[in-house]
């Protein structure tokens, strides 16, 4: 086994980990709250979603390997609660109270989004997932592509080719709509 040294040296880097994830999730709430927002368009259900990925992330904070890519890491962690919560609602349907609900309490961190976004929603749900991840990362959450790369864990021209080939099938759905021509 370790000795006394090498356990302290284990605890004190785990302190220190600890901290960062923290520090990391205070310093980028906003932005994930928004990232939340953007894929579940719901204020209750992207402070839920922020609140399980601060869990999950907590929970598997062992496991980061590198501590420069804790935002891209804490992103991906969102984007896979968010995905898990599309895929709940798919099986539940809302009531008309909870609709209402939504549509009557607007949220401070939500007043500057962008409603022309919101318009696009649902031409957006119809684009290929692993398109959309890069589209709702690029264009609604403003992350560069080498970022985007770095959340999703793929080449930075994979995401390129995924960009393009979303943008194609908006516009493709975008004309037959003839919304926006």
């Amino acid at each position: 086994m370790g000795s006394h040294a090498e356990m302290k040296k284990v605890s004190m880097g785990q302190a220190g980990l600890e901290t960062d994830v923290y520090d990391a999730i205070m310093e980028h709430r906003e932005t994930l709250l928004n990232i939340a927002y953007s894929y579940l368009r719901n204020r209750h259900d992207a402070l839920e979603a922020l609140q399980e990925m601060t869990c999950r992330a907590w929970v598997k904070r062992s496991t980061l390997k590198d501590g420069r890519a804790l935002k891209a890491w804490l992103i991906r962690i969102l984007i896979y609660v968010c995905i898990d919560e599309q895929r709940r609602r798919k099986r539940a349907v809302p009531t008309v109270d909870e609709q209402l609900e939504e549509i009557s309490q607007p949220h401070d961190a939500f007043k500057a989004f962008n409603y022309d976004k919101v318009a696009m929603g649902p031409l957006l749900e119809k684009v290929k997932p692993k398109y959309r991840h890069v589209l709702i990362l690029k264009y609604y959450n403003d992350l560069t592509l080498t970022e985007i790369a770095a959340v999703l864990g793929k080449p930075e021209g994979t995401v390129k080719t995924w960009q393009h080939k979303g943008l194609g099938q908006l516009r493709k759905w975008m004309k037959n709509r003839r919304d926006w021509e």
